[in-house]
């Protein structure tokens, strides 16, 4: 009898670990085929050589670029050097990237992952920064002063609901909502909060007033977007390979309309504000992404969204390559027929399209 309760244990204990292999190897999507989509003129932006996760274009063709992230479990090929903020101009014939530095109040450390930015009404341009200050979550605010090509630094904003930050999409100076990625704030609790599946991410609305979770239950949130007229919020949801769409309401609440499923884990969104198309950064293979192999390197895939909004959403592959060229694409975003597509870690591209 002993031994028949012991062999039942342990059936039951196999047929968990195959499970949730078996889920862990969907979420990651480690078994995910890439068909290869090439773009013509494609060129590496010079002087981006430790990631660009994430990336801003103003309306006059400047480009802030979040360079240099070290995050926990992600490869860096610099993890000594300082994260930085960069800035690009698309006008110019041959755009070249050149580091912003910041003034104002000191940070102790620079460590940039996703931004955005909000003009206000006197065309002040703010830029929001998600730093991890010794792997911490805090928002920085900053002011853009074009004519000195600097940042000049207004405040650092902390809040226990905002223990990990991934991504922001700001509404006004200091307001904007935010998606964080884990629930817990302790590297060996997310380690196996993302082992685990705990689908127990969320999105936060903060302003100065007031700060609150208006969406929860997500499988590692991750980028953040609007549309062009402010009524809709998009929201990517990594590791379940969805792009949920919500209604926002005068008084920041969201409420769900649907949701977007697909066959690779979606990261950074960005909103066309001429087509209101979305432009999506995302990696085939998770799994690459945090086991990297230099001989076997993540690969990249960009999607375009038109028309979210109605029934039959049209959804292109852009741009995909298995790694030797962009290695973990996150970011993707257009101006007048122009390509960026950004990396947590490798290189950036500059494209034709």
């Amino acid at each position: 009898m002993a031994k028949l309760l012991v062999l039942t244990l342990l059936s039951v204990a196999v047929s968990l670990f195959i499970g949730h292999k078996s889920s862990y190897n969907t979420r990651f999507g480690v078994s995910h085929e890439v068909t290869p989509v090439d773009l013509p003129n494609c060129n590496y932006i010079k002087g981006v050589e430790e990631g660009a996760e994430d990336l801003e274009i103003l309306p006059n063709g400047l480009v802030f670029l979040s360079t240099g992230l070290k995050y926990p479990g992600i490869k860096s090929f610099a993890p000594d050097n300082p994260g930085k903020i960069l800035l690009m101009d698309l006008n110019e014939e041959n755009p070249t990237v050149s580091e912003l530095p910041i003034k104002g109040s000191k940070l102790d450390s620079v460590n940039p992952h996703g931004i955005s930015t909000f003009i206000d009404k006197d065309d002040t341009v703010y830029l929001l920064v998600v730093n991890h200050p010794n792997f911490k979550s805090t928002v920085e605010l900053f002011k853009f002063q074009e004519k000195e090509k600097s940042l000049l630094h207004l405040k650092t904003i902390r809040h226990k609901l905002l223990p990990s930050v991934n991504d922001i999409v700001a509404v006004g100076p200091e307001q904007f909502y935010a998606t964080n990625d884990h629930y817990f704030s302790d590297l060996y609790l997310r380690s196996w909060e993302l082992y685990l599946g705990l689908a127990w991410s969320y999105v936060v609305f903060y302003s100065p007033d007031e700060v609150r979770v208006v969406a929860e239950g997500f499988d590692f949130a991750n980028g953040i977007s609007i549309s062009p007229d402010g009524k809709y919020v998009y929201m990517a949801e990594w590791l379940a390979h969805k792009i949920h769409v919500y209604e926002k309401h005068a008084n920041w609440t969201l409420t769900p309309l649907k949701s977007l499923h697909f066959d690779v884990l979606v990261d950074n969104l960005s909103v066309d504000p001429v087509t209101g198309d979305l432009w999506v950064g995302s990696q085939p293979n998770g799994e690459k992404l945090l086991s990297y192999d230099a001989e076997n390197p993540p690969g990249s895939e960009v999607l375009r969204i038109q028309n979210i909004l109605t029934e039959e959403p049209k959804v292109t592959v852009v741009y995909a390559e298995n790694g030797p060229i962009l290695q973990g694409n996150t970011v993707a975003s257009v101006y007048k027929g122009k390509l960026l597509m950004g990396t947590v870690f490798h290189k950036a591209l500059y494209c034709e399209l």
